[in-house]
Formats: C-alpha cells, sequence, structure tokens
C-alpha cells in the first residue's frame, strides 16, 4: 500500500485493514468418525444393538431441550421462509438488545438443511457379532437451529447446531462487530455504517482494536456458548469420551478499506482501476498477486470479471482456485479491497482456528501486492485520472516510463504510448507559441498512430513490415512531441529502432 498512499494520500482520510466475515466449523472430537460412534454407545452408554432409534432418542432430545430454553427465555422461534434474508428479518430484536445493553440469545430460527450424519445397516452376511451394525458416513436433510446471539464480546454473532449426530456446530461472526465493540468500551467515538467504519476519533485505537482479535478470543467465546446452547452429555460420557471441540476455519474475509476525504474521486478511480485490470490483470499476474507460480497442474480458477451485485453497485473480481479478490466502493465514502478464501490450503495454510495470525499476515501482503500493482497503472494512466473534467490536483506523481531495456519494443508499445500520451497533456511544459490543444492533438497523434496503423496494414503487409510502419509511426510522433516540448528528452532514453 506504500504507493497508493504516496499517489493519493493527500485525498485519504484513513485506512484500515481487519478481518470481515468468518465462518469456522466445530468438530466433535470423540464423535466424528463411525468407529468412535460405536465405542461411545456399546462401551459408555451401554447399549448392545445401535439402531437408528437410538440416534434418533439423541436428537429428539436436544429438539425438545431447544423448544423449552426458547420458551423458558422468550425467545422467539420460527421457521426460516423462503427468500428472506435471515439476518434483516432479526433486526428489530438484535437492536432492542443493544438498546438494553443486554447480552444473550434474541432469536432462533429453524431450517431444514444437507448436514453430515450417520447411516446404520445391518451386515449383508451373518458375523461372529450378532449385535454387529455397519455405521458409516452420509449427507442428509434434516433440522438445523441457527442461534442468534449478542454476545458481550464478539459482538452479534450467530451459531448453527446440527439436530442429529454427530451435532456438527457452525459459528458465523465478524470482525467489525468486534471492533464496534472494543471502541465503545474504550469511550471512542465512531460512525459505522453497516460493516464499515466511515469516521473515527482515534485512528491508531481503531487499528489496535482490529489487530486485537485473536484466535484464543474466538475459542473462549466459541466454547462458551456451545457448552450453553449445544447438545448435552452427562458428566460420566465427559469424562470417559473426549467431547470437547475442535474449529476450523471454513470461509474467512480480510480487507483493506480505503476511507477517503472527499466522494468524488472514489468512482473515478474504481471505474479506471477496473478497466485496467481487466486489460492488465493477466494470468501470471494473478499468480504473482497470490504469491505463487503458474504451473501445468493448477486446478482450479484463474480469471477476472466485473459483476453487478442487486442494488447497482460493480464488484471487480479475480479468481484464484477457491479464493476471490474483490474490490468494490461503498456508501461512496470507502473504495475496499476484500480477499476472500473457501480454502486456505491453496495459500499453504492450515484450518486450524489456531493459525489465524497466519492468516492475517498472509492476507495482508496479497492485498497489499494487489493495491501496489494497481497504483503503477494508476500512475501510468495519471492523465485518464487527472483529466481536465475531473482534477485530483496533486494526486499522481509521474514516474519513470516502461520500457524493456534501452529500446522499445512491440511487446510494450502501446503502454509507452498512453504513457507518452499523460506526459503530453497534462506534465509537458509548451514552448512558446504552443498550445495545450495542440499538445493533445499530439498525444492523441500518438495513441492513434499506435493503436490503428498495424491494424490499416495488415491486410497488405507481412508481420515484419507491419513492425516497420509502427516503429516508424512512433518515431514521426515522437519527433512532432520533441518539437513542441523543450522538457520532453525521450530521445536520448528512447533511441528509436529502425
Amino acid at each position: 500500500m506504500g504507493l497508493f498512499t504516496q499517489l493519493f494520500g493527500e485525498l485519504v482520510a484513513f485506512v484500515y485493514h481487519c478481518f470481515d466475515r468468518i465462518v469456522i466449523h466445530g468438530y466433535l472430537t470423540g464423535l466424528s468418525r463411525p468407529d468412535q460412534v460405536a465405542h461411545f454407545f456399546r462401551q459408555v452408554v451401554g447399549v448392545p444393538v445401535i439402531t437408528k432409534e437410538t440416534l434418533s432418542q439423541r436428537t429428539g432430545g436436544y429438539q425438545s431441550w431447544v423448544e423449552a430454553f426458547a420458551r423458558n427465555h422468550r425467545t422467539p422461534i420460527r421457521w426460516a421462509e423462503k427468500g428472506v434474508r435471515k439476518e434483516d428479518y432479526v433486526l428489530p430484536w438484535l437492536r432492542r438488545m443493544v438498546k438494553k445493553d443486554a447480552y444473550g440469545v434474541y432469536f432462533i430460527f429453524k431450517s431444514m438443511e444437507v448436514g453430515p450424519t450417520f447411516r446404520i445397516s445391518v451386515p449383508k452376511y451373518p458375523t461372529t457379532d450378532p449385535n454387529y451394525r455397519i455405521l458409516a458416513n452420509q449427507w442428509s436433510r434434516f433440522t438445523h437451529y441457527y442461534f442468534y446471539i449478542h454476545d458481550e464480546v464478539l459482538g452479534p454473532i450467530v451459531m448453527r447446531v446440527a439436530s442429529f449426530f454427530p451435532f456438527r456446530t457452525t459459528y458465523y461472526l465478524n470482525g467489525h462487530n468486534f471492533i464496534e465493540h472494543q471502541l465503545r468500551h474504550g469511550d471512542i467515538g465512531f460512525r459505522k455504517n453497516d460493516n464499515a467504519f466511515v469516521a473515527v476519533d482515534d485512528v491508531a485505537a481503531l487499528q489496535a482494536a482490529a489487530d486485537k482479535l485473536s484466535p484464543d478470543i474466538i475459542r473462549k467465546r466459541l466454547d462458551y456458548w456451545t457448552f450453553i446452547l449445544g447438545p448435552k452429555f452427562s458428566a460420566r460420557e465427559r469424562k470417559q469420551v473426549k467431547l470437547s471441540r475442535i474449529y476450523a476455519i471454513s470461509q474467512v474475509e480480510y480487507c483493506w478499506n480505503i476511507i477517503f476525504k472527499r466522494n468524488f474521486p472514489i468512482h473515478k478511480l474504481f471505474e479506471r482501476s477496473c478497466e485496467l485490470g481487466l486489460w492488465r490483470l493477466t494470468a501470471h499476474k494473478i499468480a504473482e498477486v497470490f504469491g505463487t507460480r503458474l504451473h501445468r497442474r493448477h486446478r482450479g480458477k484463474l480469471y477476472t470479471i466485473i459483476d453487478q451485485i442487486a442494488h447497482g453497485h460493480h464488484v471487480f473480481r479475480a479468481y484464484f482456485r477457491n479464493a476471490v479478490l474483490r474490490q468494490y466502493e461503498k456508501f461512496s465514502m470507502l473504495l475496499r479491497n476484500e480477499l476472500c478464501s473457501n480454502n486456505l490450503y491453496d495459500f499453504r495454510l492450515r484450518k486450524g482456528l489456531e493459525h489465524l495470525d497466519e492468516v492475517r499476515h498472509k492476507f495482508q501482503a496479497i492485498i497489499s501486492r494487489f493495491a501496489d500493482f494497481q497504483a503503477q497503472w494508476l500512475n501510468a494512466q495519471a492523465a485518464t485520472i487527472t483529466s481536465v473534467d475531473n482534477p485530483i490536483s496533486g494526486c499522481a506523481h509521474a514516474l519513470e516510463p516502461p520500457y524493456r531495456g534501452d529500446r522499445l519494443t512491440r511487446f510494450n508499445l502501446q503502454i509507452f504510448a498512453e504513457w507518452a500520451s499523460s506526459k503530453a497533456c497534462h506534465t509537458l511544459s509548451p514552448v512558446s507559441g504552443s498550445t495545450l490543444a495542440s499538445c493533445r492533438s499530439s498525444s492523441s497523434l500518438i495513441t492513434w498512430w499506435t493503436c490503428h496503423s498495424g491494424s490499416d496494414v495488415r491486410s497488405r503487409c507481412c508481420a515484419r513490415q507491419r513492425g516497420r510502419l509502427r516503429r516508424s509511426a512512433l518515431r514521426n510522433a515522437l519527433s512532432t512531441l520533441v518539437l513542441m516540448s523543450s522538457p520532453f528528452k525521450m530521445a536520448a532514453k528512447f533511441p528509436c529502432v529502425v
């Protein structure tokens, strides 16, 4: 982010980065495999024959407990309706909890979803043990409970519990909610819109609160709510079988938020970044951003696209295997770079919750490389951003033009022409007798000759002749530009190729 801050630092109010959405799976360590389930029921519980009724008894007991919990605490419990967003539906109850400064469960949803469970079948051929049954993993559709919780540390979180054995749990939390609670406890003023901070009194405290989110804090709160709302086991069962949960990261989002002082440059920057990203963010460049190297055994997605979401805003996406790097403008106040991963193995990271800090450092480096690449492209395209119609004074500083060696090549001819156009329009001082319009016409001439000279002669010249004509057109345009602007000393830096 260093180059981006150097170019647009005068327009930026503050910058912060943090975790956004985190999805965590919880697994019972002693009941995850079929052999562990068989040992639990036969050796610990004392059931000689494991049948469907044995597992259904556990399911019915937990469902009855959830109904009693909702009734005793006067918590609304309802079936989820199709097409209704759950977070929007429960928002009034969350606002009441926040207004009362209360913590706990404020809503419960029931939903029929597909989840993991076990299948019990009788062996096809007789065995020495008449009570032997075959247990196998399977996915089936059954009831899941969504507990909407207002936690005193993590803020609003959601806990989903499967009602079938082995009672897998899923936790949904957001880093912005954790930061909000930290700032409130520290009596620091801020203004938060949805999942973004648009104003804050102390930027350093905001970033410190974001960095404070650790695996130990998350594990402590998840263990607490799992013990309160999860399935119940007796003390004897907990003593003989390890029934603690291990937590694995299923999905994680890390975002870099850039809040501008004014909203007029955001759309232009994002629009030009999308155009340059679609053209220059090639497969090899995407791999370089994600810190890897392309090879023939690469599997998964590898492309860029611009999507338009429901409310009319556009999102630039760069896909890499099971991860996606997104950029979009939010509320016309901030520009967000967000990296989302659905499989941390793509980055050679482990999924355990204890490796969350490694995920933070890895994702910070990826987003920083992406921002630096975009800053380089925007700096080369300074004329587009600092146009007369939309001036952004002092936000772009010209760097050395891109070239390979000390001669122009066909590979970077177009890049150089765009750079020369921006220099001619906005950074060169015209000599006496020349005007800005003449400089514009000269730069347009360079771009037009470079782009169209090859297409005009494609049908009547071979590749070698076409390259000569293109270089000849550029040489003539550069000669005109040198005559018009005395400080333009590109002849010594880029000798024309004959």
